[in-house]
């Protein structure tokens, strides 16, 4: 069963490092020198990887920290002989790597197995999924020294592996061990705790990233490197793919599946039946389970919804932005359409921003406002209405208007005109005086007929 996620094991390797030959690391961006004075701050934890042998004029260690030294490498006093490019003799300090964020994207990078850079290509990742997941196996690379700040919204932070100083440690009790051990506490700090957990994606169709919570953490960082704002996107509606900081352009798709929904094989069979042809070369797909929040006539929350989300942009631009993408989507409910039941796929929804489909996005949003708000103002009025005829069925509502009405219509009764005659009417059913007792004696024309009607009462002629 954990085949499949093997196959789909993702790989993500920490790019910053403390190490002392790295020119970014020393407030003078080079490598101190003979004549140097090398300084750390004494209240800076730090550990730091030495590669070779320096020679220098004076160092300040930091009253907590350790230096690292691979085979051969060390420190010497420098003898005042001459250096080459080293005539300067300044202080040299090094710099502040507290704040390098293990929830930023920007300090990580896809990578192989073997620790090489992973090739850019048509698949790429939502921000929340660029920084390592639950399942993924995280690398820091062999030789380095790093200092990394764990915080988090999560109390745990659950990782499939970690590689530190050429070591893979993939067991809860390896990784146990290792924070045990002396530098752990010099490269990991803050209130989130790093758990290796050994294992995969035990689902086919996927598991979500996990990095949800610490959303808002993630696009603050990204923003942050970027400048505080996303950049402006040229399409005026643009989309807003969940785990994603900024808006794109392009398309998303959602898609209800089943249980027989295998993510890997799908996203390979989009690869190489769609996303491959030539009409397609600029466009970028990303593709996860993610889980979407769901509400009850958009007030109510309910547990969330797994599905899997597919985003696709593309490298066009003004009005054409975002349409090789809108075509790719639309081949793609065709095929859900035409094989998804065989791929375990129930339904799909497609969304769309492009250069030049400002109105017809904004009324897909508008309808689904108008729906909801009609749906709501339905519920409401039926409640209001249900409760006036509650309140007046118990008598503890009188309704004077209908009084009103009543009294409009009796004014507005025609007057019953004044009979011509006054013998009443001929009933042709009824021609015999009732009191006679003989039926052959004809009645009398001036005899007046009378009799009781039920339903009439002669007080309501009076005026």
């Amino acid at each position: 069963l954990l085949l499949p996620a093997a196959a789909a094991a993702v790989y993500k390797q920490w790019i910053p490092n403390t190490n002392f030959e790295t020119t970014s690391n020393w407030d003078k961006g080079r490598v101190p020198c003979a004549s140097d004075v090398v300084h750390f701050e004494k209240d800076k934890v730090v550990s730091v990887f030495v590669r070779s042998p320096h020679a220098l004029t004076d160092m300040y260690l930091p009253l907590n920290g350790e230096l690292v030294l691979a085979a051969g490498a060390g420190f010497t006093a420098f003898d005042g002989s001459w250096d080459p490019g080293c005539d300067s003799g300044e202080t040299v300090r090094f710099a502040d790597v507290e704040q390098h964020a293990w929830f930023d994207p920007t300090l990580w990078q896809d990578v192989l197995p073997s620790g090489e850079l992973k090739p850019s290509g048509r698949i790429f990742l939502v921000d929340e999924e660029r920084v390592p997941c639950r399942y993924d196996d995280v690398i820091f690379q062999a030789e380095t020294s790093f200092r990394v700040n764990t915080d988090s919204s999560q109390q745990v932070i659950h990782l499939r592996s970690i590689s530190v100083m050429g070591q893979e440690l993939s067991t809860p009790a390896s990784w146990a061990e290792y924070l045990q051990g002396p530098s752990a506490p010099l490269q990991f700090h803050g209130n989130g705790t790093l758990q290796v957990t050994g294992t995969g994606c035990p689902d086919k169709s996927g598991c979500a990233c996990g990095n949800a919570p610490d959303g808002p953490r993630i696009c603050a960082a990204l923003l942050r490197a970027s400048g505080r704002r996303c950049p402006v996107p040229v399409c005026q509606s643009p989309l807003q793919p969940l785990g994603h900081c900024c808006g794109v352009c392009g398309a998303t798709i959602n898609l209800d599946f089943t249980p027989d929904f295998d993510l890997q094989k799908y996203q390979e069979r989009l690869v190489q039946e769609l996303l491959s042809q030539p009409k397609y070369a600029g466009v970028q797909m990303s593709i996860s389970k993610v889980h979407k929040a769901q509400t009850f006539l958009g007030i109510v929350p309910r547990s969330p919804t797994p599905l899997i989300q597919i985003v696709l942009i593309d490298d066009r631009a003004g009005v054409q932005a975002g349409t090789a993408a809108e075509q790719l989507a639309a081949d793609i409910m065709e095929d859900t359409a035409q094989h998804g039941k065989a791929l375990g796929i129930s339904s799909g929804k497609m969304e769309v921003a492009t250069g030049n489909n400002f109105s017809r996005q904004m009324g897909s949003h508008t309808l689904s406002r108008i729906t909801a708000g009609t749906v709501t103002g339905l519920l409401f009025g039926l409640l209001f209405l249900g409760g006036i005829l509650f309140l007046y069925r118990r008598g503890k509502l009188r309704l004077p208007v209908l009084r009103h009405l009543q009294s409009w219509d009796r004014l507005e009764d025609p007057v019953s005109p004044a009979p011509a005659s006054d013998k009443g009417f001929d009933n042709p059913m009824f021609s015999v005086d009732p009191l006679s007792t003989d039926p052959g004696e004809e009645t009398p024309k001036d005899l007046q007929v009378f009799y009781l009607n039920p339903l009439y009462d002669a007080s309501e002629t009076e005026t």
